[in-house]
């Protein structure tokens, strides 16, 4: 991995999916025996927590008006 000129890393697409971290996840890097590791920030909002607080109240909004059940959970799962 390369860290750019402002201190960035990208996570590998492998290990992202392998520790089911998505966009607009919260990580925080900490210091370890003089290791740095990269964690899920502690209390941080899941990604289904954040879709629900997205989509909360929303049923009639045009995201999903006229979706059935299905359709609207198949959304919430991002499938």
């Amino acid at each position: 991995m390369l860290l750019n000129s402002k201190g960035q890393v990208t996570i590998p697409s492998e290990l992202r999916a392998k520790h089911n971290l998505r966009e607009g996840d919260q990580v925080e890097v900490v210091e370890d025996h003089g290791t740095l590791r990269i964690v899920r920030a502690e209390g941080a909002t899941t990604r289904g927590e954040r879709l629900v607080r997205r989509l909360r109240g929303t049923a009639d909004s045009p995201d999903v008006e006229g979706m059935s059940t299905d359709e609207i959970m198949d959304l919430l799962r991002g499938e």
